[in-house]
């Protein structure tokens, strides 16, 4: 065995209450929270950004065809297009694209006996996929379509429920706004009640039938307001984007629920900064709290690097001894620094026991998105970090001359 490893090791796991293992535990505690945090805050962070994205996905799709009249008008009244095959058929021809729905959007004031309240409704039609959206239901059921006529029932917010004192099953009446003329009243039922979390959706959208507008609007069967793309994975949602203008019709214009809503992302982007600023602050924990504790380690055994030089050590042999130990140092922290940030993510998704406000966080609890590469990431920084600043002790080694040192008091 290499004498020098033989004697790290021995003064890393030494048993005696010295100070100097007093120092090395502070050191591996410090260097293991430091790791659990960076983790933590990636994870969370990840998991924040992943989960209100599904939820506005979900909700509005992840691309959306209009007409490109629309970038000219109000967002809740789009120019109409037709119905065309050709957008359905893309479908086939990109693998990356989950469903293809028909839309349209309509202002409206929504009226009860004690009060009023001004909402959006989004027009959808028989075919639209709820699955996408089942998890937001809270109280009754989606509304039903009929093959003739149109939908007299819609699905309103929690939060719209809430002010206008609605229930299930609920009648109401229902001023559509007309570009021109006056409000077109319609009396409709409340089928079910729905919660995003995101209060800027819940506080303005509602659901109801497509034929409802399109009546409304004078409108053929035919027309719609515009196309919604829900993809299998929101990462393909900018390429695949390009990829779709360039096959539709000449009119109509593709952009991604990012470039029509960009505030939001835009606020879920800033995240990123501060999961920046948590990981350089505990970098730099760990590396003043490693260099302190190579410092302490180094002066308190000053007299048997005298001793070691003395009988023939080399200065980089004798620096090979705090390599190591700042090397336990380091791996002990970042092993149960890993250990523990895992365990906290496991029980944080399985149990939730993290709460938030919903009403400023848009979720109930933390949510919890980790891949091995952010963790190795993690791991391979920290080890990168700590190793350079172990470099330091060899500058103190070769500064120390064995005479003065085996006399160190």
């Amino acid at each position: 065995m290499d004498v020098y490893g033989f004697i790290a090791k021995r003064l890393a796991f030494n048993q005696q209450r010295a100070f100097s293992r007093f120092i090395i535990r502070l050191s591996i505690g410090a260097t293991i929270i430091s790791v659990m945090v960076m983790i933590l805050a990636i994870a969370f962070s990840g998991g924040f950004q992943k989960t209100i994205s599904e939820k506005i996905f979900s909700f509005w799709g992840h691309i959306r065809i209009q007409n490109y009249d629309h970038l000219r008008v109000s967002i809740a009244e789009e120019t109409p297009i037709r119905k065309n095959d050709s957008i359905l058929l893309l479908k086939e021809k990109f693998p990356a694209i989950k469903t293809i729905q028909g839309f349209a959007t309509k202002t409206a004031i929504l009226k009860t006996s004690e009060t009023i309240e001004g909402v959006m409704f989004k027009a959808i039609e028989m075919d639209y996929d709820f699955s996408n959206i089942q998890n937001f239901l809270v109280e009754g059921r989606w509304m039903n379509f009929t093959d003739s006529g149109y939908s007299d029932e819609i699905n309103i917010s929690a939060s719209i429920a809430r002010r206008l004192k609605l229930k299930p099953d609920d009648q109401l009446l229902v001023y559509f706004i007309q570009p021109t003329g006056s409000p077109r009243p319609r009396k409709l039922t409340v089928a079910g009640i729905y919660s995003t979390g995101i209060e800027e959706y819940d506080k303005m959208i509602a659901l109801c039938d497509m034929k409802l507008v399109q009546r409304l609007n004078d409108w053929d069967e035919n027309q719609i307001g515009g196309y919604e793309i829900f993809l299998h994975h929101y990462e393909d949602m900018d390429e695949l984007s390009n990829d779709i203008y360039n096959e539709l019709p000449l009119g109509l214009n593709s952009n991604t629920i990012k470039e029509i809503n960009p505030n939001i992302f835009d606020w879920l982007a800033l995240q990123n900064k501060t999961i920046a600023i948590v990981i350089a602050i505990m970098v730099a924990i760990a590396v003043l709290n490693l260099i302190t504790c190579l410092l302490i380690l180094v002066l308190e055994r000053t007299r048997m690097v005298g001793i070691l030089k003395a009988l023939g050590a080399t200065d980089f042999s004798v620096q090979k001894i705090f390599l190591i130990q700042g090397s336990i140092i380091a791996l002990c922290g970042i092993v149960f620094g890993n250990i523990l940030a895992l365990v906290i993510c496991f029980l944080q998704e399985k149990y939730g026991f993290i709460t938030l406000p919903e009403d400023f966080y848009y979720i109930s609890k933390a949510a919890v998105s980790l891949h091995w590469s952010e963790v190795l990431a993690v791991d391979l920084g920290t080890l990168v970090v700590c190793m350079l600043v172990l470099l330091l002790p060899g500058l103190i080694v070769k500064k120390i001359k064995p005479v003065q040192a085996i006399t160190f008091r």
